[in-house]
């Protein structure tokens, strides 16, 4: 047992990126909505998300402990490994962390509340523990957890949710199945081997990828619709035009060329376009 290890069973990667995502709407709410936050509100706001975050992941490996020992990509992670020993303990460090973000999430506003809850709900209930194992629309019900921080960012500066704030989270949401799809059709044979029905696993290739490039182009298309609701400005605007032909392209070639190599290409540089989109975001708000 280590501290490592407990930080490493709450994926922070993950948890970073959707923290961004939650900091850039907290950044836009207060622009547009005229609202100054002390530092210690913004720490706390911070502190909330991240603790939902980690939590809900932490609880999540524990219902998936068994799959992930089957499959090679995650068998080292710290419950099959053993480094977790027993398992129950990073079940009740999530629902810890879990408990700790709905508290400080409650002492802003019920809006905030409301959207952490939904967040850990959808993402816990809905997705890991109801449909991960029983439905390919796993990761588009269970995906809808992606864009809440988002949602909860911006609650929590604003006390309300706006047109700006859904098209900031239907870009993760969007997102979500590009980035896992492109994962299960890489790793297609760990997702078969462990009876998780991921698209790539349950339907045909050629039909999986087109699905797989058409959530790029949704992705694609709300990130510049975000432009259109009149909050960014050109630097916003150009860097959305910029990625989304890089991602569009990328994707183009994972239909032209559908190999595990260019799936995982897909999958790696996803991540950094979605944190660039919202460092734009964060840029536009604060310099244009």
């Amino acid at each position: 047992m280590s501290l490592r290890s407990y930080i490493e069973v709450t994926k922070p990667r993950i948890v970073f990126l959707l923290v961004f995502t939650c900091l850039a709407a907290m950044v836009v709410a207060a622009r547009l909505e005229f609202v100054s936050l002390s530092i210690k509100a913004w720490f706390l706001g911070l502190l909330a998300i991240t603790a939902g975050c980690a939590g809900c992941n932490a609880v999540t490996c524990y219902i998936d402990k068994d799959i992930d020992s089957i499959m090679e990509r995650t068998k080292k992670r710290p419950l099959p490994s053993k480094r977790i020993n027993p398992p129950e303990k990073a079940l009740y460090w999530g629902l810890f962390l879990i408990m700790l973000s709905l508290f400080l999430a409650s002492l802003k506003n019920l809006l905030s509340l409301v959207s952490m809850a939904l967040g850990v709900f959808d993402n816990v209930i809905v997705y890991s523990w109801l449909l991960k194992r029983r439905s390919p629309l796993n990761i588009l019900l269970g995906g809808i957890s992606g864009g809440l921080p988002t949602i909860f960012g911006w609650t929590y500066v604003a006390n309300n949710v706006s047109l700006t704030a859904f098209l900031m989270a239907a870009i993760v949401v969007f997102w979500i199945p590009n980035h896992i799809w492109s994962l299960a059709l890489r790793f297609k044979e760990d997702y078969s081997k462990a009876n998780v029905p991921m698209l790539p696993v349950v339907v045909e290739e050629k039909k999986a990828v087109r699905l797989i490039v058409t959530t790029s182009f949704l992705l694609i298309i709300f990130s510049v619709w975000l432009f259109f609701s009149g909050a960014f400005g050109r630097a916003y605007f150009m860097t959305a035009i910029i990625l989304g032909a890089l991602m569009g392209a990328l994707n183009l070639w994972l239909f032209i060329k559908s190999t595990k190599r260019v799936a995982w290409l897909v999958f790696k540089l996803s991540s950094p376009y979605l944190a660039m989109i919202f460092f734009a975001i964060i840029f536009d708000s604060l310099f244009s």
